[in-house]
């Protein structure tokens, strides 16, 4: 493999090695995504999801169709690869997709506006002599509002480096 030169993109990720680390991004993908989804004009938010508005079950709301917001949701996963900053919103988004309504497809559009304003983000992994395990983790109690489950969240970073991360209902 080294007879090809440095590696630039694998599985959709695009990798920059650097002499201080390696950076991988989904900023390609990202662009591709606005254009897919009609969303490259407008403006930008400056977080995934609105701090005071809960996702939850909404009967009495206007359906709308299933196979747009499953392939948003679906692009969405995917680009939770590099952008662990849009995981817990994306998540939430995924518990609707059985018959979503016009409130989560609002929901799953402050996502977009918001990787519209950070497209370069990603992963950066430097080189360093640091290998200490660290691991953090959260969850709620009973913060689901409809059903009263909890949600846990964990990340572990092998010394400055993030390796792996979930949220689960």
């Amino acid at each position: 493999m080294s007879m090809m030169g440095k590696l630039n993109f694998f599985l959709g990720l695009q990798i920059k090695q650097c002499q201080d680390g390696i950076y991988i991004s989904q900023s390609k993908y990202t662009k591709e995504l606005l254009k897919k989804f009609g969303i490259e004009e407008g403006r930008t938010v400056s977080t995934p999801m609105a701090t005071n508005v809960k996702i939850d079950k909404d009967e009495k709301g206007k359906s709308i169709d299933e196979s747009k917001y499953r392939g948003m949701i679906g692009s969405l996963l995917y680009l939770t690869a590099s952008r662990l900053d849009i995981l817990h919103a994306v998540c939430l988004c995924v518990r609707f997709q059985s018959n979503p309504k016009e409130s989560y497809m609002s929901a799953v559009k402050r996502i977009f506006r918001y990787l519209k304003g950070t497209i370069q983000y990603g992963l950066f992994y430097p080189k360093n002599e640091n290998f200490s395990l660290k691991g953090y983790s959260d969850s709620d109690y009973a913060g689901n509002i409809d059903d009263r489950k909890s949600t846990s969240e964990s990340c572990q970073f092998l010394g400055d480096c993030l390796v792996s991360w979930f949220s689960k209902k």
